[in-house]
């Protein structure tokens, strides 16, 4: 298990990130604001945790919607999977989207996404003329069917 040093704002109330399985891949993040936001359909808003990490250099935590805020209520993680690299050390905020029929409500403390660390292996471009053949080629979105 990876040790991942995580640290609070100073003030009372921020809840660090917690699997609730033993099984769990993502562990919760939660909403850290002085006031209730409304978001309503259509739009979208950044939401604050009160959390600061050192993630270890060669892994990312990724930020990842709560399946049952998206079914319930089409409240979802816009830029997702969010991507936090190992060199951050501003706070975790959330950008949330409300796809859903009504005005979504976040209320402090509230499970809004959740957190997924993972590996990252960091690749070498080399620019070249050309690049080989294969069987699908340029085919592009829906090209092997839908």
């Amino acid at each position: 298990m990876n040790k991942i040093e995580i640290k609070c704002v100073s003030k009372p109330g921020v809840q660090v990130p917690e699997y609730k399985t033993v099984g769990a891949a993502g562990c919760d993040v939660c909403a850290y604001i002085e006031k209730d936001l409304v978001i309503p359909c259509g739009k979208r808003v950044i939401v604050p945790t009160g959390l600061f990490t050192a993630i270890p250099e060669g892994y990312e935590i990724q930020v990842r919607p709560r399946s049952g805020l998206a079914a319930k209520s089409g409240v979802t993680v816009l830029n997702t999977p969010g991507t936090i690299d190992s060199d951050y050390r501003g706070e975790i905020c959330v950008i949330l989207i409300n796809l859903g029929d009504e005005p979504f409500t976040v209320h402090n403390g509230d499970r809004i996404a959740q957190l997924v660390v993972s590996p990252v292996t960091q690749g070498v471009f080399v620019s070249v003329d050309a690049l080989d053949e294969t069987e699908r080629g340029s085919g592009g979105f829906g090209h092997t069917g839908v």
